[in-house]
């Protein structure tokens, strides 16, 4: 092979790898509103409707047509933490605001923080399914052996598609502690 030969590959090769580099920058630089879209088509990380509480009262109840709302708690690995709904499922009218609880309790001695990850399942749902307080908008601290019950207000938009009949909305608590204290 010749000098001449050899530039050229490589100069060929450093083209390819800085194309590589830059569809990886523009790959991860994507990431964010890609994840977005996936959110708000599957309904997974809690991207459900957004309505405030005075826009929920005013929305008018469907008092013909019943929703059943389940709830479901669960543990990110390992997490030393009871967590449970009150109420496992509810009936609900479209338009209307409901109330419910979670309970959590510490199980160690120590100091430990959460956060409460909603998703809702069908995703078709997700949109039609607004809080207007949830546990899961903020961190959760809780004293070593501590516990509590933790509020959630829900109101089911009566444009959600008629074929759904149960909506469930399942939450992942996750332990935190160490960002939190950083």
């Amino acid at each position: 092979m010749n000098t001449e030969h050899i530039e050229k590959a490589n100069r060929r090769l450093l083209g390819r790898l800085v194309l590589v580099v830059i569809g990886m920058f523009g790959f991860g630089y994507a990431m964010v509103p890609l994840y977005n879209v996936l959110c708000d088509v599957t309904g997974l990380n809690g991207k459900t409707g957004t309505l405030s509480a005075e826009q929920a009262e005013q929305m008018v109840e469907d008092k013909n047509r019943t929703i059943t709302v389940e709830f479901v708690a669960n543990l990110n690995q390992n997490m030393e933490l009871e967590f449970k709904p009150n109420v496992h499922k509810m009936q609900v009218h479209p338009g209307r605001l409901y109330s419910t609880s979670f309970f959590a309790k510490n199980l160690t001695a120590q100091r430990m923080v959460g956060q409460a990850i909603p998703s809702v399942a069908p995703s078709e749902a997700a949109p039609h399914f607004s809080k207007t307080e949830c546990f899961c908008f903020t961190n959760q601290s809780f004293k070593g052996g501590e516990g509590r019950d933790m509020p959630l207000r829900f109101i089911v938009n009566p444009r959600l598609p008629k074929d759904i009949k149960t909506i469930s909305l399942a939450y992942t608590f996750f332990d935190i502690t160490q960002t939190a204290m950083q």
